[in-house]
């Protein structure tokens, strides 16, 4: 029999910076140049986004700031600036190793058991910046971890990296039951927003944000109850169509997104697809799912909010209810889409409401380029309710 293992001390942070959507949207809408049909749909993809607030590395967006020599906002004449993709990654060097180390610290300093010297592998999972040596070796380094920790980096696969690492973890552990594997993930999307009459980067600038989230993924057994998943099984799919509709690549001013209208539309035509092969195992949820009530047995779902929209055509193709649906749309109201690490922070949300008890499922799902589906099965173990 295959050892049970879990994810534990789930932890999330964003950066200081604030930024109230309705400000950013007239600032978006207020760009020189705009044609009136591009403000009209700045105005639109904001208004409609879902989102209250988001956050941002960049002090310069900060309502009190006063750069003198602005990079990407000058206040005096409300211009958004265009600085180059090295200007841009410089930025996430800096910034981004300082989120990795100090959500990777925060996940060890919460569990009640575990601590840096039991970590055996580091797996850190970013899609807005590159550099060598990377945040695994930081971390490493700055936590005091042996040499010999196993180090891997998931990059550049978008919001839905996450799920891999996650699965990729658990292999280490079914492997080696006595492995501690610290999942890191990081994104700082909001290096890369610009002003432009590209409906797809409208959208992106409407949407994407930045924040961190760290967890452990074990299979070592521990008294202590700590707040916890038990990783049941992952799967993953790619819609039919899409490949065009979702994509990320890097320009000369920073990366750049498709993320096309057709998206939501995409993702409620597949869904089901996508969702069947993850309960093959298991007979109820399998006649649930057939049956339109897969809501009954699974009581939690960890859908990562891409977008109101998506949410919307999710929710509607899996007959959810608004209970269930509510945690991604709080994590997208207050902090927006922040890419690979959203569904973590959507999966905290769940293990620390009141409503969450030991027992309960929990499905997963991710979206990203391709169009990919990754897709996972959880089990309550102990909640931090």
């Amino acid at each position: 029999m295959s050892p049970t293992v879990q994810l534990r001390s789930l932890q999330t942070i964003v950066p200081d910076v604030p930024l109230d959507q309705e400000t950013v949207r007239d600032v978006f809408a207020g760009q020189p140049g705009l044609s009136r049909l591009t403000q009209r749909l700045v105005t639109a993809s904001f208004n409609g986004s879902g989102i209250e607030t988001r956050h941002t590395v960049l002090d310069e967006l900060a309502l009190d700031a006063q750069a003198s020599d602005p990079l990407f906002y000058d206040r005096s004449s409300g211009e958004l600036l265009a600085p180059g993709t090295k200007a841009r990654n410089e930025i996430y060097i800096r910034e981004a190793d300082r989120l990795f180390v100090e959500v990777a610290r925060r996940a060890l300093q919460a569990d009640p058991d575990l601590t840096a010297a039991d970590v055996t592998h580091v797996v850190t999972v970013s899609c807005t910046g590159f550099h060598a040596p990377g945040p695994d070796f930081e971390i490493v380094r700055a936590l005091g971890m042996p040499d010999s920790v196993e180090r891997y980096h998931l990059g550049f696969m978008g919001c839905y990296a996450a799920m891999p690492a996650l699965r990729a973890a658990r292999q280490f552990c079914l492997a080696d039951p006595d492995a501690v594997v610290l999942v890191v993930s990081v994104e700082l999307c909001t290096l890369h927003l610009r002003s432009a009459e590209d409906p797809d980067m409208i959208i992106a600038s409407s949407l994407f944000s930045d924040g961190a989230a760290a967890g452990l993924v074990t299979a070592r057994s521990f008294d202590s109850g700590a707040p916890a998943f038990l990783l049941d099984r992952f799967r993953t799919a790619i819609a039919s169509q899409g490949e065009k509709d979702m994509a990320w690549t890097i320009g000369d001013s920073g990366f750049e997104m498709v993320l096309s209208t057709a998206v939501p539309q995409i993702i409620g035509e597949s869904i089901r697809t996508a969702l069947r092969p993850l309960w093959d195992d298991d007979d109820e949820l399998a006649a649930a799912f057939e049956d339109d009530r897969i809501g009954d047995p699974v009581a939690h779902w960890a859908i990562h909010p891409g977008g109101r929209s998506i949410l919307d055509r999710v929710q509607e193709r899996l007959h959810l209810s608004d209970e269930q649906l509510h945690p991604a749309r709080e994590i997208l109201r207050e902090y927006g889409n922040m890419s690979s690490a959203t569904v973590l922070f959507v999966l905290r949300h769940i293990l620390d409401s009141a409503e969450t008890r030991a027992g309960d499922r929990v499905a997963a799902m991710a979206f990203g380029p391709g169009l990919t589906a990754e897709s996972a099965m959880l089990t309550v173990l102990a909640s931090g309710a």
